[in-house]
């Protein structure tokens, strides 16, 4: 077959750690066509935006573009108008290609037709606790069914994780949208699909993923997407489901059963009436939980180290309770929706339909 020039678009903000590897790994493609690479730098606290100028004035096929709002969706933009290329190929500073990548992704995308194509995020951590977050993201214990975290059949999908696009179908699409700060792919492949484009997974294509290396770092970000969810929900109610739904359910279970335990000790200790000692039973809620996220993950971790295996019950817990909790308390002003016509609505979840048949 005939391969294509691909443009790859990436975005970076605060990427010292692992911006080098990650383009070596872009540049490294076995890919035997054309081939360029974009990067979007955002205002960082780090040296991110020295290391892009370096690998830029070393590498002819790079070029540095200056994302001056440091957003995600803002920066892909930015690249997609600065790339030469009609495929464009969207990585992040925290990712890996391995070598066949691209030549894969071109190929199956010219075989189904379709208007993006994209795997699975396999994430490897470098430290026990990332190993125990990497092990959280890829199990159904964390993160559900999503395919794109746990793998699967190929087969036409909601989104993909990251993906490789043709470009004329992004810029029909409207492009990212600039205030959608996170699930800005999954919102960019709804406007896709609701125009008659296909997004197709293949678990053929496995990229690797750097975990956030501290918890406040993994709580923070499972808060945002609980918070940005909860917007994907709100404007696209179809969409809900138990994956969704199931982590605010147990926040709220969780953190009532908590505060009504706590009262109930604080009333015991102050001499309160007895009734209000019953208040204790709802300490039964989160020690159930640990509990049963403690034995979930011991009875599916059998192949990790003891040093991960420990780790895994508070990396479940955080991401559980930090999504449900981002997910429960998003704002309705949050983002500003800019949904699509009845008529593109309907021909969306036409789309959902007939993928599921």
């Amino acid at each position: 077959m005939e391969y294509p020039p691909v443009s790859v678009v990436m975005p970076v903000r605060n990427e010292e750690r692992h911006l080098a590897e990650s383009v070596r790994h872009v540049l490294g493609q076995d890919y035997p066509g054309p081939l360029e690479l974009v990067l979007a730098v955002g205002p960082s606290a780090d040296r991110t935006e020295q290391i892009a100028r370096d690998l830029q004035a070393a590498e002819p096929r790079i070029t540095v573009v200056a994302n001056p709002s440091g957003k995600i969706p803002a920066g892909l933009n930015l690249a997609v108008r600065t790339a030469r290329h009609q495929v464009i190929a969207r990585i992040d500073g925290h990712a890996l290609f391995p070598p066949s990548y691209l030549r894969t992704a071109i190929a199956v995308l010219a075989q189904t037709g379709a208007a993006d194509v994209g795997g699975v995020m396999a994430a490897e951590g470098e430290t026990p606790f990332q190993q125990a977050v990497a092990w959280g993201m890829t199990s159904k214990a964390g993160v559900g069914s999503a395919g794109w975290h746990t793998g699967g059949v190929a087969g036409p999908a909601d989104s993909v994780y990251l993906g490789v696009y043709r470009r004329e179908l992004i810029e029909r699409a409207g492009g990212w949208d600039e205030e959608m700060l996170r699930a800005e792919d999954w919102e960019l492949n709804y406007r896709i699909r609701a125009r008659g484009g296909l997004v197709w997974f293949t678990p053929e294509l496995q990229v690797t993923y750097r975990p956030r290396a501290s918890l406040a770092a993994l709580g923070a970000q499972y808060f945002h997407y609980g918070r940005w969810r909860r917007v994907v929900v709100r404007e696209h109610p179809e969409t809900a489901s138990f994956r969704y739904l199931a982590p605010p359910g147990a926040a709220a279970l969780t953190g009532a059963g908590l505060a009504a335990g706590l009262a109930g000790l604080a009333g015991i200790a102050a001499g309160a009436p007895a009734a209000v000692g019953w208040l204790t039973v709802g300490l039964v809620i989160p020690l159930a939980y640990l509990a049963g996220i403690t034995a979930v993950s011991m009875a599916l971790s059998r192949g990790l180290t003891p040093g991960v295996r420990a780790q895994l019950p508070l990396v479940l817990g955080t991401m559980h309770m930090c999504w449900g909790t981002g997910f429960l308390t998003s704002p309705r002003t949050l983002h500003r929706s800019r949904e699509p016509d009845a008529r593109v609505r309907s021909a969306a979840h036409d789309g959902r339909a007939d993928a599921r048949q």
